[in-house]
């Protein structure tokens, strides 16, 4: 199943989008996407969804979870990434968390931070936990995945490197974590190992990467995590960024106000955003 979620900002309704394209309105059948109606969810058939009324048009689609617990992300889990940043392959994974607050639809402006002078892009594969997770191993990890989604980890790099502290600062403002299209549930997708993922900067292609690159596959991610914190249903990670980042770049490369972003991976979908001014 593809479950989104539709409408204004701060008044979605959960949907889902079926095999034909159409969007349906699965507001008869559970009361949001949400971490405390994923085992609702995982009982609606496709049958169900589709005798749901039809959605009409285009709207505007939200983050395709609401009410996320915890953001978590990993860093430096691509080969390529790590060699074009001049950074050591990691021997464990790197953790940070975003701001839940950073959420934001996967077609909505991405705003450019007070005082920014390095916005950078970042296409990510996402997922989402369904199962409490706490000391899991390897070979059980991927029964506590719900679905993966699409994920741009914004990163302010001047904030993540230059200020002191802990990266997050550079990964935690407003509109940093667009999610979406789609929660695509984890049976539909498959081998998570095997998506091609892209991201295209002012329709120039600049990541073009596939899954299999990564250093800490998802099996490892879920229980290497679950080693240092309890994964509750509904916590989101976000998995780390292939090559082709703009701080990877000789000169390096930053986005500016008015640039377009476009990126997607396999299975899950694509996102477009723009660029905004501070307060515009």
């Amino acid at each position: 199943m593809k479950f989104l979620r539709f409408g204004p900002a701060g008044q979605e309704k959960p949907g889902c989008q079926l095999d034909d394209g159409t969007l349906r309105d699965l507001s008869g059948l559970v009361r949001d996407i949400a971490p405390d109606t994923l085992e609702v969810m995982t009982a609606i058939t496709p049958d169900q969804a589709a005798a749901c009324p039809r959605v009409n048009g285009t709207p505007r689609l939200g983050p395709c979870l609401s009410h996320t617990g915890n953001f978590i992300a990993i860093g430096l889990n691509y080969v390529q990434h790590a060699i074009e940043t001049n950074a050591p392959i990691p021997d464990e994974p790197i953790m940070f968390n975003k701001a839940p607050s950073c959420i934001s639809g996967p077609n909505d402006p991405v705003i450019m931070p007070k005082g920014a002078t390095k916005l950078d892009w970042e296409v990510e594969l996402a997922f989402v936990i369904g199962k409490r997770a706490h000391h899991v191993p390897e070979a059980e990890a991927l029964a506590h995945v719900f679905g993966y989604m699409v994920c741009n980890d914004m990163s302010e790099r001047a904030f993540q490197l230059e200020r002191g502290g802990q990266w997050m600062k550079g990964k935690c403002c407003p509109t940093f974590g667009p999610i979406g299209p789609w929660l695509v549930t984890a049976d539909e997708v498959g081998d998570p190992q095997t998506l091609d993922l892209f991201m295209e900067v002012n329709g120039e292609r600049l990541q073009n990467s596939n899954t299999s690159d990564m250093i800490f596959p998802i099996r490892r991610i879920v229980s290497y995590l679950s080693d240092f914190l309890v994964l509750e249903p509904g916590d989101i990670v976000t998995t780390g960024t292939p090559s082709g980042v703009g701080l990877g770049m000789v000169p390096e490369r930053y986005l500016k106000v008015g640039d377009t972003m476009r990126l997607g991976i396999a299975r899950l979908g694509e996102q477009r955003q723009v660029i905004a001014p501070f307060g515009g």
